[in-house]
Parts: C-alpha cells; structure tokens; sequence
C-alpha cells in the first residue's frame, strides 16, 4: 500500500478529532495564507476587476440598443434591466475560479503538505472559498460602479444588499461543485474547460441578458428551471422593482439542495484522495 493511501484513513480519523473551535481557527489562518497569496500576486485579481467593465460594457453598449427597444425603450431601459443579471452571472463566472486554484494547488504539491498537518481537512475547502467571496465582492462593488456610470439607477439600497446577500448564497453553493472537480480532474486546464461547458449553457440559456418571451418553447421550458434565471428575475425584483418572492425562494432552494449535495461530495473526495 502506498505511503498516500495509508495516510488517508490516518487523516480522517484525525480530522474527527478536532473540535468546531479548531476548525475556525485552521479556516481563518488558511484564508490568511490565501489572501496574502493574492497580495504576492496582484495580477490574480485581473479577472475580478476587468471582468465586469468589458462585460458590462459589451452587453451595454453592443446589444443594449436593439434589446432596449425589445423592452418598449432604449439603452436606458436595457442596462435597468441587464445589470441586476450581471450580478447573477458573476457570482457564477467567479466560482469558476476557486476550482482552478483548487487544482493548481494540488499539481504544485501545495495541497500535500496541508494534508500531512494535524488540520481540519474541512478547514482547507471552507477558507478557498471564503476567499473567493470576497473576490466574488470585490468584482461586485467594480461591477456597480461601472453600472452607475454607464446609468444605472440604484433605487433600493437595501434590495441592493439584498442581490448581494443573495448572490452570494448562491455562488457558495457553485462553488462546491467547482471544488469537486478540482479534486478529481486532474490538471486546471480540465477544471476550466469542464467549467465552460457548465457555464455557457446556464447563462445564456437564461433572463440574465434577454428575456425569454422570444425562445423556442423547450429553450423557455430549461430557462424556467434554470437557477441562474431565478437569480437573476430576483435581483430585478430587488433593486428595480417587480415580482421577487418565488425566485427568491427557488434561488435559495437551489442553493440549499447544492450544498447538502455538493459539500460532503467535495470533503469526502478531498480527505479520502490519493
């Protein structure tokens, strides 16, 4: 038997022993660890700062005219209308993220050393997540000052911190199923190439961008289960006003449910990989 796969076994039944206090501490000094990475390595948050301006400014300024009059105006009417979905799809685009890193960390050996350390395995996956919340964020705040420069109007604070609450919730639970494949693919590249094929789909077969009145009826059918078009029919309910209470609760249903299934998912294969 080799040296890994006796050790696994070993690993858990450590990672059993450690109480709720240990894992907060190991989290925190692990997300410590991470955002000092971040500020060895600034250019790992290009994504985070240029990715809303190009996107905000491609759909606004190249589709926001004629899908403006679509809604019965121009391209005032369509950046109301897109950039509450802008916020549904970033906290997608980000969590793509933490499973490349996950990956990486794994191919540089990074990943070995923390599982030879008396550690909550948990420890490990909740603090690359809490650290690309708070990358999801920092694009957030770009994104919305972008927003307001191209003319968006903010006319609820609160329903704004609301889409962010919200967004969030939803993002984490991505971010479990992007942890998975970090764990049993075996290079980045395969992390990132899987991710699109996920991606791609979710988001343009969604309100996100256009409405769906337009789509041929099986397209409507897979946007009305899709969770990003609930997320983001929400985030206009919240900050621009409209229905909000059922694709509030089906975006949070779908978080939950991608939780409960994802995250033991990720932990088992993460404390049990040779």
């Amino acid at each position: 038997m080799s040296t890994a796969n006796a050790t696994a076994p070993a690993a858990v039944t450590a990672d059993s022993r450690i109480t709720l206090r240990g894992h907060l501490r190991h989290t925190g000094a692990l997300v410590r660890r991470n955002l000092l990475w971040i500020k060895q390595d600034p250019e790992s948050m290009f994504d985070a700062l240029l990715m809303p301006i190009i996107f905000t400014l491609l759909f606004v300024f190249v589709f926001g005219g004629s899908i403006g009059k679509a809604l019965g105006g121009g391209q005032d009417q369509y950046v109301q209308y897109v950039i509450p979905g802008m916020l549904a799809m970033m906290s997608m685009t980000m969590s793509q993220g933490v499973g490349t890193g996950f990956s990486q960390d794994f191919n540089s050996g990074v990943m070995d050393r923390f599982r030879s350390l008396p550690i909550g395995r948990g420890s490990v996956l909740f603090a690359k997540i809490a650290v690309e919340l708070a990358r999801m964020l920092f694009a957030t705040v770009v994104l919305m000052i972008v927003a307001v420069l191209v003319g968006f109007h903010i006319t609820s604070w609160s329903g704004l911190l609301a889409t962010v609450g919200l967004s969030t919730l939803f993002a984490s639970s991505i971010m479990w199923v992007f942890l998975t494949l970090g764990v049993v693919m075996k290079s980045a590249q395969s992390v990132q190439a899987m991710g699109f094929l996920v991606l791609f789909p979710l988001q343009f077969g969604s309100s996100i961008f256009a409405p769906t009145q337009s789509m041929p009826g099986w397209l409507q059918a897979f946007t009305d289960y899709n969770p990003l078009s609930t997320l983001a029919d929400a985030a206009r309910g919240l900050m621009v006003g409209g229905p909000v209470t059922h694709d509030l609760w089906v975006t949070v249903g779908w978080s939950v449910a991608i939780t409960a299934v994802m995250a033991p998912v990720a932990i088992h294969k993460f404390r049990t990989k040779s």
